[in-house]
Formats: C-alpha cells, structure tokens, sequence
C-alpha cells in the first residue's frame, strides 16, 4: 500500500516550510504529496459539509488553503520522486481550456508526476461568490473532464457540449503522461457513478473502515454491473481514525482494497511536527507496506 501525504499545502504555507515538509516526506517513503482546494471561504455556510456528523466543515475562515496547482508547482523539483495530486480540485469552478492548460503544464515540467482528484463541490455559497452556476455542475464536470482529455489527446482537438463548445484548438504542451490520472472524490452514490464512469480512482471521505469498507463494495458492484473491470479503479482512503494504532490500521485499509492511504498532514502541523512526519514515515510506512 502506498502512502500520501494528503492536505501538505495547508501546512507549508511558507515557502521554506513547503520544501522541507516535501523533502522530509519523500525521505521517509510518502509516494505522493496532495494539496487540496476552496478558492474562498464564505464567512456564513449552511451548505452541509459531507464529511462530518454535524455538517460543519472543520476548519476556521482564515485557514490557509493554497491553490493547489500553484503549490505543487513550487515543491515540484524539490522533491523529485513524488506524485503530485488534488485533493480535490473543484472541476464545475474553473474553465476547463485554462485548466487544461495549467495540468499539461505542470505534467510537462514534473515529468509525468500529476494526478487530478476532482469533485463536483459541496458549498453553494463558495459557487455563488465565484458567480458558478451550482445547478448542473455535476454535468458540467463530467463535460469538463472530456473536453480536457481531448485537448491533451492531440493538436485540433474540438468538443461540442452543452456547457463547453469548441471548434478545433490546439492545447501545448500536452502531458507527459498519455492519460492524466484522475480520481473522483466523494460518498454518494452519484460520486461512485462517476468515478466507474470516468475515473482511474475513487477517494472516498469515510474513515471509518466498515462504512469505507461497504461504500468500496458499492463502487466494484457498480464497476460490474457497467462492465467495468473493478481492479482498474485504484482506491485511496484517508488514513485519519487509524493513526491511534496505524500499523493495524494500515492492515484494515488493505485487507478492504486500499491501495494508497491518504495521511493528513494535519497530524504534523505544529512545533515538532516535522519529527512526527520522519517518526511516521520511517516507522509505519516499512511495515504496512509503503
């Protein structure tokens, strides 16, 4: 199983403290390091956010949330052997030509290192500042997707949709990779849909292994009845309620299908928290299989 270190951005908010957290991590056996995204936060939500039981998002107005692509790009060549990934990036928020753009690029300059975790957003207010449509968006990222993967496909590409439409254009540089991974982020059945649809991984929110354990059951279930192979669906899980015992836990996620856990890095913020990450890689990641 491997590991990454999921949220890196919103603790190395500095640019010293970004490269060393990135180093620091790829000496002790992360694989890949992951930034994830709000582009602002609304001073009142009553958008539920999905991931807790009382629907308030864990975090305070002011916490630091980078732009992901941004952030990666600056650790990128400090860390040369890591993945670099979105957990997640809001796909129904952005122009999908400019982001395709911004992708291929820094595909291009890490060598084939990107990974996008996208998801169609759970905050109408953040849309409605954003001036983003909320109604369709999760159509409208689905077209997104597709009008992207032309553009890297090849020169004079064109896409004709309901929300995108474009006669032949030519995006460069395309990516190192032939196909940019993508992850699809989420619990609700509609996120399962679209990760068999479209995706090459599923990141699901739950921690709790017997709730991610079912919904990874609903996902391969959902892969065969669409005839799809479910093995082709790479599963990433946060590694968040196993850190009391996290050797057994890694053991948990991969007996259920994990195969890469997606540590916060949360746990490492703070005074010291640099040493906790090298305690972390150095003594978890050898025996669960990183």
């Amino acid at each position: 199983m491997k590991f990454g270190l999921a949220f890196a951005s919103s603790i190395g908010i500095e640019g010293a403290d970004a490269l060393e957290i990135c180093r620091r991590a790829e000496s002790v056996g992360f694989e890949s390091v992951w930034g994830g995204e709000h582009v602002i936060m609304p001073t009142s939500i009553e958008s539920p956010y999905p991931y807790t039981a009382d629907g308030k998002i864990p975090a305070q107005p002011d916490t630091p949330i980078p732009d992901p692509l941004i952030w990666l790009a600056f650790v990128a060549a400090a860390a040369p052997t890591l993945r670099l990934g979105t957990c997640i990036l809001i796909v129904p928020q952005r122009n999908p030509l400019v982001l395709a753009k911004e992708i291929a690029t820094l595909d291009r300059l890490t060598g084939g290192r990107v990974e996008l975790g996208i998801g169609v957003g759970w905050m109408r207010e953040e849309f409605d500042a954003l001036g983003v449509e909320w109604e369709h968006r999760g159509a409208r990222n689905d077209e997104y997707i597709a009008a992207m993967r032309a553009l890297w496909a090849g020169p004079h590409a064109e896409f004709h949709g309901e929300f995108i439409d474009f006669a032949p254009v030519t995006c460069s540089p395309r990516p190192v990779q032939s196909s940019i991974p993508i992850l699809v982020g989420g619990d609700t059945p509609a996120a399962i849909r679209r990760a068999v649809r479209i995706a090459d991984g599923y990141f699901p929110g739950e921690g709790n292994a017997e709730r991610l354990g079912a919904l990874i059951g609903d996902l391969r279930r959902s892969a065969e009845r669409a005839g799809r192979d479910p093995a082709t669906i790479e599963i990433n899980a946060m590694f968040g309620a196993q850190m009391s015992d996290p050797i057994a836990g890694a053991a948990q996620l991969r007996a259920i299908g994990v195969h890469r856990a997606m540590v916060p890095a949360f746990f490492f913020a703070g005074p010291g928290g640099l040493d906790r990450l090298s305690e972390f890689g150095e003594r978890v990641i050898p025996l669960a299989g990183g």
